[in-house]
């Protein structure tokens, strides 16, 4: 007999089971499917010569490049090097970035202090401090950290600093209310309000600090994914270039997602 609608499920009847497009695994098999599309294209359109390979190296002729990096030991060096520089880069600028978001998010005086600065500072094109970072900071590593970190600094600073603006006043007065000043009422009312802003604005800053690596390392680098592409342009070298470009998408990816790991962590913590 047919249980009436609204009836609660009977004892060991199949719980409801998850969309297909929900499941974890079909996210990530999906997300294959356009990279696969195009490696398949680009091979087509070398293979048969559409387009000269000394314009379009083929995919496997990427592969060889790379192949023969890794038997030089300089592949890795490279790759290493280069994350070294985002990691400093974006953890300082983004530190600073949430200090001045706080100042300026929190306080009127700092809003108008220093928002209509930052706002000028951020519409410099970031090739317009490579001469100047030079002067000041000769060509190491700490001219190339800096950079970076100004490249990571905006999108935490823009994003956290709207989201203080924004936090709801009735909650604010309503933590008042007990009591809450300073300190307390910020980690009690006003940061669990911007995590997911915070969240944000540190992803955003990161794709910024990587965007930032290759302008950083022509800066007189000698190694570097950047410096590798800058170097495989002078000599003509198409498919050095092009691995470069992958492994930057490829660096890029995989430093997104463990920030997405974080951001759930920290959301599950806050929320």
């Amino acid at each position: 007999m047919a249980s009436a609608p609204g009836a609660p499920a009977r004892a060991g009847s199949a719980a409801p089971s998850t969309p297909l497009r929900d499941r974890a695994w079909v996210s990530i098999a999906g997300g294959f499917v356009v990279p696969v599309i195009i490696v398949l294209a680009w091979q087509f359109v070398t293979a048969s010569g559409i387009v000269p390979p000394y314009r379009l190296p083929g995919p496997w002729a990427v592969v060889e490049a790379g192949t023969e990096l890794i038997q030089r030991g300089e592949l890795w060096l490279n790759i290493a090097i280069s994350v070294q520089r985002v990691f400093i880069g974006f953890v300082v600028g983004s530190g600073i970035a949430l200090a001045f978001a706080a100042i300026v998010g929190l306080s009127r005086v700092g809003n108008i202090l220093f928002a209509p600065l930052l706002v000028a500072i951020r519409a410099v094109p970031s090739l317009a401090w490579v001469p100047l970072l030079i002067l000041w900071l000769q060509v190491g590593e700490e001219s190339k950290v800096t950079l970076i970190a100004i490249g990571a600094f905006f999108p935490v600073y823009t994003t956290v600093a709207d989201a203080l603006r924004q936090v709801d006043p009735q909650l604010v007065e309503a933590g008042r209310t007990f009591g809450l000043r300073g300190w307390p009422l910020f980690r009690t009312v006003q940061l669990p309000a911007v995590v997911p802003a915070v969240v944000s604005g540190l992803r955003l800053a990161l794709a910024q600090a990587w965007l930032f690596l290759v302008a950083a390392e022509l800066l007189g680098a000698s190694m570097g994914l950047g410096w590798l592409l800058n170097d495989s342009q002078q000599t003509g070298r198409v498919d050095r270039i092009l691995l470069a470009i992958v492994l930057l998408a490829l660096l890029g990816t995989i430093t997104n997602a463990i920030l997405v790991l974080f951001e759930r962590a920290v959301l599950r913590r806050w929320m």
